[in-house]
């Protein structure tokens, strides 16, 4: 099978026009053969075609609703076998592709439905993934055998943000792609994950009338309906289908509340009269079923510039969607909220990270401005400048007046605050030892990956949006994210807004750019050895199935790209299908460590400035970029070393909790900390530092595990320090830096706030003790970490 052959298809995504003909009836022996071609195996050397495999057939099951039933026996049946030969390997990849089946076959007998929930019953006495991703399945398949058909009604609602009174929840989901990697190619990848991903031309009324359609199938099964006939009647009722689908969802809300057999009863008493009223077919008349695919959500694409701000874009999402209308602001709070503030992450803010306020001597009165000073706008995070030496300054000449903001959270704010760390497994551990800066000793090195379904008491609260963002792009696009998701978390701990209302789900799909000369030679100074998607090569060492079908895509989606020709034939939309996948099912997290890093320059008069990063931190000496190789090699070899010096401090963390401060100096020529294991012998939630050029009998060779480091240039040579390998996140003339585990914004304010009336040493009191302490970044994946 080719990669044209996959991606040219003249099918409609979802469509209830009725058609010719019947799409073609596979065999179950052939379905249960295609399943087996898609599995993970140790030996495969192009998962990419796997991933086409995966997304081919259900393509193939989408066009018939005896295809999707045969598969759904045919993948349960594959599952006891994985049980009962112990090939647990296999049970994850079966058990997420048997699900999705599920979700859109037209009518599923309740014996099978009983079938699935037993073996999903099972995977509860299994280890870690597998009991989590069991529970949350079994209790979808209880919810969806006493009302069947709910599953499909609550996603479709959710992602299409279909207005009822019965099921408030909607979805949106952001594709975030890296500029550098997808700038020439937005427009293609606009138009097939906007345009063709989105459902096309398809409305709301066509969305409603799957949801009703489905529902109704689901329920009574080709015995008692004709699909034919109810595609047909929805389709003559246009706009007035709306009061059929909100008498479904109350219908199934009302069934999955009450949760019993009983239920089940009444459920289908009414989905069969709403049946007859619609076709005014008699009630005991069947027929054939016809198929309901799941379009595609709703997304949107963004190419990832220096403009783009998460908490504006999530913000102006709220406000156009219907759950802003229960919270009502006024004019002069919605002026706030949206409009420019300091909290927002501008560059100057950064070398103030830990001052909570601001002395001014601005009398407020424009009259009193000195002769010729100017009352300029103040500055938001749209004036956002590089990192490297560029960044322009303000006008001395112009004072700038910004709306004030709280510093001391209210009541309802911690309590916001500490519901969301509680929500958050990460908050249970500090990765690294994190103490000294708000962590407790001895805290695991294991990394955190799984929902907190299983740990937290208050996980049924649910908020009514959820903004799943999906990013696109190498380890630098991860590092911005890190970024943006620290001052987001600022932001929101000074002055709660969204933390109220949207849960946040973050996605990756790495993507490597082919290098180009231009760009070789633009960052000609800036040369990093190792893997580019760093975060992508982990997840897919964790999880096969995130290999097979999302990093194994990552390398063709420019490809694929560039094969969409607005003027070929119509084509299906693979990318955002294999998007839509990834995002429905993925929902066990692994938890990514963001660090802190002070540093300061060689200027004495120079404020440190402070950031974060996520997979690397690089240490250079560029005036000794110019040594010849031949100098280097003999020098390597003698005992005193190559270099300048440098002097480290630093706490060695062992699997006890117990830290060690140690520290050395050693002459090398530049340092790499990393903090993304690169095999599974040496996966530790911690630092690993690697020093070059060190000296070849030297004992420092051997890579140093920790968390908090100090690195001080010890014979006063400025070195250039690089985050996340992003050339613009580059700092020069530096002396020294300080590295830490990042305490995450709201626990710092609120310990400050109760610490502020305490004296002697800070300890945790009140609601920070119960609060997360470390700033963790959570990765959708579809297993976790399988061990």
């Amino acid at each position: 099978m080719t990669n044209t052959a996959c991606w040219d298809s003249t099918s409609s995504i979802c469509s209830m026009e009725p058609t010719v003909g019947c799409p073609p009836t596979f065999p179950e022996h052939e379905l249960c053969r295609n399943v087996k071609d898609v599995l993970p195996r140790d030996s495969d050397l192009d998962c990419f075609k796997k991933g086409m495999l995966r997304w081919t057939l259900h393509r193939k099951v989408q066009k018939n609703p005896a295809n999707s039933l045969s598969l759904v026996w045919g993948l349960i049946k594959e599952l006891e076998k994985a049980e009962k030969w112990e090939s647990r390997k296999d049970i994850i990849p079966l058990l997420h592709t048997l699900m999705y089946a599920i979700i859109q076959t037209a009518y599923i007998p309740d014996e099978l439905y009983k079938r699935v929930y037993n073996f999903c019953k099972r995977l509860l006495t299994y280890p870690h993934p597998y009991c989590a991703v069991g529970l949350s399945y079994t209790r979808r398949i209880q919810a969806e055998r006493s009302s069947p058909g709910l599953m499909y009604q609550r996603m479709l609602t959710a992602e299409q943000s279909l207005k009822n009174e019965h099921y408030p929840f909607q979805e949106r989901v952001f594709v975030l792609a890296d500029l550098e990697i997808f700038g020439s190619l937005g427009q293609v990848l606009m138009e097939d994950i906007e345009t063709l991903g989105s459902g096309g031309t398809l409305g709301h009324v066509d969305y409603m009338s799957c949801v009703v359609q489905h529902a109704i199938q689901a329920a009574l099964g080709a015995q008692q309906c004709s699909g034919q006939k109810l595609a047909e009647a929805l389709k003559d009722m246009g706009q007035n289908v709306e009061a059929h689908f909100q008498e479904v969802l109350a219908a199934l809300e009302q069934s999955a509340e009450e949760s019993d057999r009983g239920a089940r009863g009444a459920l289908k008493a009414r989905l069969q009269q709403l049946y007859s009223r619609i076709t005014d077919a008699e009630p005991t008349s069947g027929g054939p079923l016809r198929d309901c695919p799941l379009p595609n959500p709703e997304m949107s694409f963004h190419l990832w510039t220096e403009d783009i701000d998460i908490w504006r874009l999530l913000s102006k999402w709220f406000r156009s969607s219907s759950s802003s209308e229960q919270f009502p602001l006024s004019q002069e709070q919605e002026d706030f909220e949206l409009g420019d503030c300091p909290s927002d992450p501008s560059p100057s803010e950064t070398t103030r990270h830990s001052v909570m306020s601001v002395m001014s001597n601005d009398s407020g009165i424009e009259k009193d401005l000195p002769p010729g000073a100017e009352l300029s706008a103040p500055q938001g995070p749209g004036a956002h400048t590089s990192w490297e030496g560029g960044k322009s300054e303000p006008d001395p000449s112009k004072l700038s007046r910004t709306l004030g903001f709280r510093i001391k959270p209210s009541v309802k704010d911690s309590m916001a605050l500490l519901q969301d760390s509680l929500d958050n497994p990460s908050s249970l551990v500090v990765g690294g030892g994190d103490r000294g800066r708000g962590g407790s000793g001895g805290a695991t090195l294991q990394r955190r990956a799984g929902s907190s379904a299983l740990l937290s008491p208050l996980a049924n609260q649910r908020k009514q949006l959820t903004a799943r963002i999906v990013v696109m792009g190498d380890d630098r696009a991860l590092g911005r994210l890190a970024r943006e998701y620290f001052f987001f978390r600022k932001r929101e701990a000074r002055r709660i807004f969204l933390t109220l209302k949207i849960n946040l789900q973050f996605y990756y799909i790495p993507v490597c750019g082919a290098k180009s000369p231009g760009s070789s030679v633009k960052n000609k100074s800036h040369r990093w050895d190792g893997e580019p998607c760093a975060l992508g090569s982990y997840l897919s060492m964790v999880d096969p199935w995130y290999n097979t079908n999302i990093s194994s895509l990552g390398s063709m989606i420019p490809k694929l790209a560039q094969m969409s020709k607005p003027e070929g034939p119509k084509k299906d939309p693979f990318i955002s299908d294999v998007i839509s996948y990834y995002i429905r099912m993925a929902q066990q997290p692994v938890f990514f460590t963001i660090y802190f890093v002070k540093i300061f320059s060689s200027g004495v008069t120079k404020d440190p400035v402070e950031d974060v990063f996520l997979t690397h931190l690089d240490i250079d000496f560029p005036e000794f970029r110019q040594i010849s190789a031949t100098v280097k090699d003999r020098r390597k070899s003698s005992a005193e070393g190559f270099g300048p010096y440098l002097s480290i401090k630093y706490n060695k963390v062992t699997l006890s909790g117990r830290d060690v401060e140690k520290g050395f100096s050693v002459r090398t020529l530049g340092a790499q900390i990393n903090a993304i294991p690169s095999n599974e012998a040496e996966d530790l939630n911690c630092l690993t530092l690697t020093l070059n050029e060190c000296t070849a009998k030297s004992k420092n060779n051997t890579p140093i595990r920790t968390s908090h480091v100090k690195v001080t240039s010890a014979e006063h040579r400025a070195f250039a320090v690089t985050l996340d390998r992003d050339g613009q996140r580059t700092y020069k003339d530096v002396q020294s830096l300080e590295i830490s585990p990042c305490l995450d914004p709201g626990y710092y304010i609120q310990r400050s706030v109760e610490n502020k009336y305490k004296s002697g040493e800070e300890q945790d009191g009140g609601l920070s003790k119960y609060m997360k302490k470390g700033l963790q970044l959570p990765m959708n994946t579809f297993a976790g970490i399988v061990t």
